[in-house]
């Protein structure tokens, strides 16, 4: 019988959105004798129930960080005072700066068209898709690629679980991007109700890209999240697939990832859902999800990751610049659409 179970709350460190509360649950109670975990992202902590054995709060701290560490996080007994590098801003505003005149000098000589008038376009979704892929979002999706590359590695299958999870996941997006669109065709959208979608999807962009800078931790509790019972469970669902060592594991654990919490996908199902079309929902999600091919594809084969990069900090300040960016178009031409203000941006 035991009877050293005891329980503990510790602090996490690098902790940025709901993915990674499913993260850190999902890693920490893979450890045997640990019985309960449950994380806060509003305190940035995780409560532990388990047998250690008389080992001392900060031996326990240590081992809770060995699983954590490969993802970014630390587990301490103290709670780590959040500062603000505020330096790193003078990289990121003139690289973002110098995105914006990019962008608008390609829509000008119509290279690319990222941004229309009324909508967001594949452009803007393959763009977001880039930024997801590097942001603390893609945790849970980039852990489920290394556990899956680890069971089909031990039988020397190296290369064809990973296509397959890459072409599962092109596939499920623009599959189910599209069925998300048919089904706003069944809702008949008057211009005040396309209006308020708009500025829903570009509030929600917004503080994702507040998110991203990591100065304003109030405005986490804002980010836009499924409900955490449907998340967990097909986060769940989708790492018990990856024990599996089964021809069509890596295509399902592909599928699985449309539903796991990520706010930029979440921002994107949104959008497919006001679209009214399968296609044009499909061809959204599709973009989406060929932005974070590159990096993912990365992810597959290496222990690659921006978080734990020196200069992660002057990253996701640059990408979340960028994002508000796009939040503030979407607003500007949502006020344009049903006309409160004249066109401003006449790319």
């Amino acid at each position: 019988m035991n009877t050293q179970t005891q329980k503990y709350t510790f602090h996490i460190h690098g902790m940025h959105c709901k993915a990674c509360v499913l993260m850190t649950e999902s890693e920490l109670k893979d450890i045997p004798n640990i019985s309960h975990v449950k994380s806060s992202l509003k305190n940035h902590s995780v409560e532990i129930i388990g047998d250690f054995g008389g080992k001392t709060e900060e031996q326990i701290a240590e081992e809770l960080t060995i699983p954590l560490k490969p993802h970014g996080y630390t587990v301490s007994v103290e709670k780590q005072q959040h500062s603000v590098n505020w330096a790193e801003f003078k990289i990121a505003v003139p690289v973002a700066i110098g995105f914006a005149v990019l962008f608008v000098a390609l829509q000008k000589i119509g290279i690319v068209n990222l941004v229309s008038a009324s909508d967001v376009t594949y452009g803007t979704a393959f763009v977001i898709g880039i930024i997801a892929s590097l942001s603390t979002c893609m945790a849970v999706v980039g852990g489920l690629v290394l556990s899956m590359s680890a069971t089909f590695a031990k039988e020397g299958d190296k290369v064809r679980p990973q296509l397959m999870f890459h072409g599962g996941r092109i596939v499920s997006f623009f599959i189910l991007g599209g069925v998300i669109g048919a089904i706003g065709s069944a809702f008949t959208l008057n211009t005040s109700a396309t209006f308020a979608l708009s500025v829903i999807i570009g509030i929600v962009m917004f503080i994702l890209g507040v998110n991203l800078l990591d100065t304003f931790h109030w405005a986490k509790k804002f980010q836009l999240s499924m409900p955490k019972f449907i998340a967990k469970h097909a986060h769940v669902q989708a790492s018990k697939l990856t024990k599996f060592n089964h021809t069509l594991t890596p295509f399902l654990v592909g599928v699985a990832t449309f539903f796991l919490p990520c706010g930029f996908t979440q921002s994107m199902q949104l959008y497919a859902l006001s679209t009214g079309s399968f296609l044009t929902g499909g061809l959204t999600m599709l973009a989406f999800a060929l932005g974070t091919l590159p990096v993912l594809t990365l992810i597959s084969f290496s222990s690659f990751s921006i978080k734990n990069s020196n200069k992660s900090g002057i990253f996701f300040k640059t990408a979340g610049l960028v994002v508000i960016m796009f939040a503030i178009f979407n607003l500007i031409n949502s006020l344009v659409v049903i006309g409160v203000i004249s066109p401003v941006f006449n790319f």
